[in-house]
């Protein structure tokens, strides 16, 4: 049975408040905890699995743990969960470059949630995914990488709260989420 108060891993107010967003239609709470946890290097996967029985480990109860990944597809789905480093020494006004050489600037949001009934507990993930491509900077530059993703014409930067929810990587994840929540209350 799922608890209908969760602990979710994230110092980032802006993601706490899009998945509250989200999640809210389904009764749940959530608390906000940062906790500063090694990231493995791997799969987007292995990546949430690892991140998300640590924090399990530290809180000892329900957790729900995010890792975002920006995947360019003329680099075979890099930078991926590596973005967050890229993101930090180019910024996102130059993010864009390094895709300057290449034709293809076709890139996919991907967002993964795990969530973790407590210590020794299966991790169980959801993901979403949405197609867009790169683009110069627009919008907004205060959340990651929205205001170089483009989806139909569009940045997440420049779309609102509600409209960006319903196409988002995260919101496509946590519908998938929210459909398991439904079905284990």
């Amino acid at each position: 049975m799922v608890p209908t108060e969760l602990h979710f891993i994230t110092g980032n107010a802006k993601k706490l408040a899009e998945v509250q967003a989200i999640l809210s239609t389904a009764g749940v709470k959530l608390t906000s905890q940062s906790i500063d946890l090694p990231e493995l290097q791997g799969t987007i996967e292995e990546i949430t699995t690892d991140k998300c029985k640590r924090a399990a480990d530290v809180v000892k109860g329900p957790v729900l743990v995010e890792d975002t990944c920006l995947c360019f597809n003329a680099f075979n789905e890099l930078p991926g969960p590596y973005i967050k480093w890229f993101l930090k020494s180019l910024g996102v006004q130059q993010l864009h470059r390094l895709l300057a050489g290449f034709d293809d600037k076709s890139a996919q949001a991907v967002c993964t949630f795990g969530y973790c009934e407590g210590p020794g507990h299966d991790v169980i993930i959801f993901q979403g995914r949405t197609d867009g491509k790169i683009v110069e900077a627009r919008g907004p530059t205060d959340f990651g990488w929205d205001a170089c993703f483009e989806y139909e014409g569009q940045t997440y930067a420049e779309m609102r709260g509600p409209e960006k929810n319903k196409i988002s990587h995260r919101g496509r994840a946590l519908a998938k989420l929210t459909e398991w929540m439904k079905a284990h209350t």
